[in-house]
């Protein structure tokens, strides 16, 4: 008799620098080098930032890990192995609403990773995630350090020629754009309205 495989759905969230990626590319390296395990790691293919093929740490060490790149949920479950014991989900913010039903179909079979913002700039709901985190079985909330203070961040502040973007700004931008982002705590934190 084979070992029972695990199941469930465990996240990583918070705001921008918070060290998502780094905590998800550590649990699969653990689980393939330790526990010998199949994963599959996927990421959007709206998230150019790192290049494709490849989630990557954004820690000054540029851990990475192979990823196969989606262009929408659903193509997740068109490309898990039977065989496969843990899926990943890198950037899940960036994903359409069809993750929450991909993630309760997966959680059931194979252990289930995602790792994404919490809020967007703007300090709202992110895409999918506030769905994934009521159904997860375990939720890890990192913080960054607040650029402007020291103390625990929780929020991306975006900036736009140095200043706050507004609060109608778009929500998601191609990469290679001017717009920088920073960790801020919430006293910091500033989104321009009319």
């Amino acid at each position: 008799m084979g070992r029972r495989r695990r199941t469930g759905l465990f996240v990583f969230t918070g705001c921008m620098f918070a060290g998502k990626t780094d905590r998800l590319i550590h649990e699969l390296e653990v689980r393939v080098n330790h526990a010998h395990q199949k994963v599959q790691v996927f990421s959007p293919a709206i998230d150019t930032r790192t290049g494709l093929g490849n989630i990557i740490a954004k820690d000054g060490y540029r851990h990475s890990f192979p990823a196969q790149t989606i262009a929408k949920a659903a193509d997740i479950l068109d490309l898990v192995a039977e065989d496969t014991d843990l899926v990943a989900v890198d950037e899940a913010q960036f994903l359409d609403a069809g993750l929450v039903g991909v993630c309760r179909r997966l959680m059931r079979h194979h252990e289930v990773f995602v790792a994404g913002l919490d809020t967007d700039f703007r300090g709202e709901p992110f895409g999918p995630m506030p769905e994934i985190l009521a159904i997860a079985l375990r939720v890890e909330k990192l913080a960054a350090i607040c650029v402007v203070c020291g103390e625990d961040a929780h929020c991306t502040q975006r900036l736009v020629n140095g200043l706050p973007a507004h609060y109608n700004d778009p929500i998601v931008l191609p990469g290679g754009t001017a717009e920088g982002y920073e960790a801020r705590c919430l006293l910091h934190h500033r989104v321009e309205r009319d």
